[in-house]
């Protein structure tokens, strides 16, 4: 009997790994050189960001803790061609970061220190103050494995890289609103030089270092114009 209860102690611990291990497997990017962005055609419709109604949100990590905040959308378009996709941009008020899952002194010091406004930390992570937007520019729109994938040149502290982001988007009945929404997808920071705590840039940190990817999740809202 005790030997029956071991077995299914041991199928149960194998099954809830196999399932946190397919719950935290993620669209892991790859950042190349950017390329051209695609125009907009003459015949294209063009949709106006909702930035009120739209929202990005991220996970950071290190060994012992995630944290969890939110980026502010500032402006953007996109065109389509019926209901295609066919080119856009987005503007990304960096200086909007919010940390969700702190509150008192610890949200706001960690704010600060990824925004740089703290004296001394001004270029540890996203230095808002000499870079205050980021944009995203399409270069390219395919389906492949059953899903839609963005390319685009996103831009962060002046540098720009192209990435790949699998993504569904969609409009209302009367065509007037476009959603354009992504899956979980990491980008390695180190690619735009954000580079404090990691373990791939620095040696002898040990376990004071922070994780080179940054979880990311979008849900983009756009008006007909």
């Amino acid at each position: 009997m005790k030997k029956v209860f071991l077995n299914a102690m041991l199928v149960a611990f194998i099954g809830f790994t196999t399932v946190s291990c397919k719950n935290e497997a993620k669209n892991e990017t790859k950042a190349n050189d950017a390329e051209e962005v695609v125009e907009a055609t003459e015949e294209a419709q063009t949709f106006m960001i909702d930035a009120a109604n739209s929202k990005i949100d991220w996970v950071g990590s290190k060994p012992s803790e995630n944290h969890t905040g939110t980026l502010m959308v500032k402006e953007g378009k996109f065109s389509t061609m019926g209901e295609d996709l066919e080119s856009g941009t987005v503007v990304i008020d960096m200086t909007s970061i919010t940390v969700t899952d702190l509150e008192g002194d610890q949200k706001a010091s960690l704010e600060g220190h990824l925004k740089g406004t703290a004296e001394g930390k001004e270029d540890h992570f996203f230095n808002v103050e000499k870079h205050p937007e980021a944009t995203f520019e399409i270069t390219k729109l395919t389906e492949k494995e059953g899903k839609n994938w963005l390319s685009g040149n996103l831009t962060l502290k002046g540098t720009s890289k192209n990435v790949e982001i699998p993504v569904t988007y969609s409009m209302n009945d009367d065509q007037s609103t476009l959603k354009i929404e992504s899956e979980p997808f990491t980008i390695d920071r180190t690619d735009w030089n954000v580079n404090y705590g990691s373990k791939s840039v620095f040696d002898d940190l040990k376990d004071k270092f922070v994780n080179d990817e940054i979880e990311i999740t979008f849900m983009l809202q756009a008006k007909k114009a």
